[in-house]
């Protein structure tokens, strides 16, 4: 060992000119310090050999690049190394060499020098500036705490070696000590190696060590943390096995912990939001504590049955191929033309935004229209599911919202339980006859309808069953009317309607042609050679045994002579059934519809109007007489309030222009007046009748009849204005149907022409009036 000391000693002081460089690549030498090594390459092995021949001196220099290469280039080396003596050497069998070498001098290479094999260099020794002062001395003593700190902290360093940093006086050694020790990259360590003022290199090591007392620090409080999470953990798995031993022990089933593992299993695999996984987890814990047989248990698991089968990410993608949605609209349905405009216009916007929330569209118009049909042709172009939710007659707000908990049998309300049964979160809601909704002490279920169908707020739908929010603002909500004045005008104003009006008789030939005719034959398992229906026999049916806007009657109509054709194929009478217009009652029984304007006698005192019902438009006979008495107005046919008004308008309106109609000054204060409006049975009001009473009232007192095949729809005023009135589709198509030739209407109705068909136009002629004296005019004869 002396002689180790000796050479220490000598090389400190008589600087090497020339020594062999070995690259490190994971390791730093300190001076002072023992490394161990391994040397694979032949050059280095060969460096090795000459070295232990001669002095035992080597110089060690780390390589920048960490890749282990055969010759790493000189420009990958650091400047600043470590020269050592190697204690021992051992050769393996492979031809490596197994070193134990002892650092003595940093080193400043000046120059490397060719003619080796391996790298030999010309350098300098490089003395370090030992200096102590007070600075110095509390830097090494903060130091040795911090190493202290750490010896404790870390689990692989043996403890004795705090005590041994202690003994260590000089202050440079110490820093070069700590930092082979603490765990530090290898550019540090050699920044460290580079630093030859001790002053400087203690301050530097200050600061790794500190940093590295903090991460040991907070992986402890994690350990700690962890371990004390997996303390509790067991804990409660030992108590539960227990109260499992106990259980088994009285004899009574475990079946709970079975279902509590398959309960636990869902949620994690059912990726539930937030908010409803605590809601899930609480419940599933309250669940565990439980036993099977207790009413409670029901009632926690059925909820947790909910919460897990909810598609809560589950969607389908749309399809949106214009086209294709248009050819579909157009097989499922024929005419509807504004409707399906409007439909394809929202497939647009939403194949060029997929993030539009859009309007929710309300579907208005008779029954029989094809509204709910529309809602599957939607589904059916988007590729999405469907569900329909029938809400006439709900009156309990739980209904739509769901009932709390508290409740025996609670469950959650229609859209959730639509939104499980669609088993997606964007499927195609049709919410069918939304203006027979109505309300009682349980509730406004259409005041719950505001947040489901308000795009802004249904993201956070909540139902008071899960009371933890469900995001609809995906699902498409369709909603279907018949009749726009029942719906609340906050619930109304959320919805955008598209008015499906009556077909014509056109249309109705045109749509049993293609698909009620067809459909029914399926039906009834008969064959298109089976039986077979003339153009004349399906407008008889039309015209004579039904009187509807839409067509269901018209379908049954078809029904119930598929029927009778099935029946005759069936007992053999015959092979085949063509149904014309001479055959049609054998089938169907007399004509029930027979045309009123053909039907009624004419005479003073009887005018045609046009009304407006759920079902359609209709025409509507007013009857006027007059006997003898003093003054007396009567109206009956169950009028309302406003047409019983507009009835005292026109008769103030006759007597106030009395001379100008020719209607002498004394027959008013001679005569009672009686307006009546048949089918009595039916509630009427409005103000559209009113030209149409003032008509029948001018006819009376006149004597002049009104003229032949003409109907009429108007409001009234005392100044003689007519105002418009709405309805005008339905009431065209009504008189059309009738057999009306001739229409008066107000002048501000002549846009709403627009909406009747061309086929329609051309058989009627239309009158546009705003004054009620060129109404009288246009209907009274010469």
């Amino acid at each position: 060992m002396s002689d180790i000391t000796q050479q220490t000693e000598d090389s400190t002081e008589k600087p090497i000119e020339f020594l062999p460089i070995l690259p490190l690549f994971d390791a730093t030498l300190f001076p002072k310090m023992v490394l161990p090594l391994m040397v694979m390459q032949p050059e280095s092995v060969q460096l090795v050999d000459e070295a232990m021949s001669k002095n035992r001196i080597i110089g060690l220099v780390v390589s920048r690049k960490i890749e282990k290469e055969d010759a790493p280039p000189k420009e990958a080396l650091f400047e600043i190394g470590t020269s050592a003596l190697i204690l021992k050497m051992a050769k393996t069998q492979d031809g490596r060499a197994q070193l134990l070498v002892q650092g003595l001098n940093r080193f400043r290479i000046l120059e490397y020098i060719e003619g080796k094999p391996y790298l030999q260099a010309r350098i300098q020794i490089v003395a370090e500036q030992e200096t102590k002062n007070t600075e110095i001395e509390a830097m090494m003593s903060r130091v040795l705490q911090l190493f202290g700190r750490v010896a404790e902290l870390s689990p692989g360093m043996p403890p004795e070696i705090g005590a041994m940093a202690k003994t260590i006086t000089e202050p440079g050694v110490l820093a070069d000590m700590v930092v082979s020790t603490i765990n530090v990259t290898n550019e540090d360590r050699q920044k460290t190696l580079e630093i030859m003022d001790v002053a400087e290199r203690l301050k530097f090591v200050l600061k790794l060590i500190s940093h590295q007392v903090e991460i040991l620090e907070l992986g402890n409080k994690i350990q700690s943390q962890v371990k004390g999470d997996m303390d509790k953990s067991q804990r409660e798995y030992f108590l539960r096995q227990q109260l499992k031993a106990i259980r088994e022990e009285l004899g009574e089933k475990d079946d709970g912990s079975v279902e509590v593992e398959e309960y636990k299993k869902k949620i994690e695999e059912r990726n539930l939001p937030e908010e409803a996984r605590k809601e899930a987890e609480r419940e599933l814990s309250r669940l565990s504590r439980m036993h099977p047989s207790s009413a409670e248990y029901t009632v926690a698991s059925t909820y947790l049955d909910w919460l897990t089968a909810l598609p809560w990410h589950e969607t389908t993608t749309d399809n949106i191929d214009i086209k294709k949605a248009r050819k579909i609209l157009d097989e499922d349905h024929f005419g509807l033309e504004k409707a399906k405009k409007r439909i394809i216009e929202y497939l647009a916007v939403r194949k060029l935004n997929p993030e539009s929330k859009g309007p929710i569209l309300c579907f208005a118009g008779p029954p029989g229209t094809g509204k709910t049909s529309l809602g599957h042709s939607i589904a059916r172009a988007l590729g999405r599911k469907f569900h329909r939710i029938s809400l006439g007659g709900v009156r309990d707000e739980a209904e739509i919202r769901g009932h709390r908990r508290t409740y025996v049998g609670a469950l959650p309300g229609r859209i959730i339980q639509g939104i499980r049964r669609a088993g997606t979160k964007n499927p195609v809601f049709m919410l069918d006859e939304i203006d027979k909704v109505g309300s009682d002490f349980r509730g406004d279920p259409s005041s719950a309808l505001l947040e489901v169908l308000d795009p802004e707020q249904n993201a956070t739908f909540q139902d008071h069953y899960l009371d933890v929010p469900f995001d609809l603002s995906n699902v498409m909500f369709i909603t279907t009317a018949n009749v726009l004045d029942t719906i609340p005008p906050a619930l109304r104003d959320r919805m955008e309607v598209l008015q499906l009006l009556g077909y014509t008789e056109d249309e109705k030939v045109k749509i049993a042609n293609r698909y009620l005719i067809p459909r029914q034959r399926k039906a009834h398992g008969i064959t298109a050679s089976q039986i077979t229906f003339t153009q004349g026999a399906i407008r008889f049916i039309i015209s004579g045994y039904t009187r509807e806007a839409g067509l269901r009657n018209l379908e049954r109509e078809i029904a119930t002579v598929c029927r009778g054709v099935a029946t005759k194929i069936a007992e053999g009478e015959s092979d085949s059934v063509i149904i014309n217009q001479n055959n049609v009652p054998e089938f169907l029984g007399p004509v029930r519809q027979i045309p009123e304007t053909k039907a009624r006698i004419m005479s003073p005192g009887l005018a045609t109007g046009l009304a407006w019902t759920p079902a359609g438009g209709d025409i509507l006979f007013i009857e006027a007489t007059a006997m003898r008495g003093s003054k007396g107005l009567t109206l009956t046919g169950q009028l309302g309030d406003v047409m019983k008004e507009s009835a005292q308008a026109a008769l103030s309106f006759i007597r106030s222009n009395a001379n100008a109609l020719g209607i002498a000054d004394d027959f008013y204060e001679k005569h009672d007046i009686h307006i009546h409006i048949p089918a009595g049975a039916i509630p009427k009001d409005g103000p559209s009748a009113g030209v149409t009473m003032l008509t029948a009232l001018t006819s009376l007192m006149t004597g002049k009849l009104v003229k032949k095949d003409l109907a009429m729809t108007g409001e009234i005023t005392l100044r003689g204005q007519v105002l418009p009135v709405g309805g005008i589709k339905e009431k065209v198509l009504a008189a059309h149907r009738a057999g009306i030739k001739t229409i008066i209407m107000p002048k501000w109705n002549e846009k709403d022409l627009d909406e009747i068909p061309k086929s329609v136009q051309k058989d009627i002629q239309f009158h546009f009036v705003d004054k009620m004296m060129d109404v009288l005019k246009l209907a009274l004869e010469k």
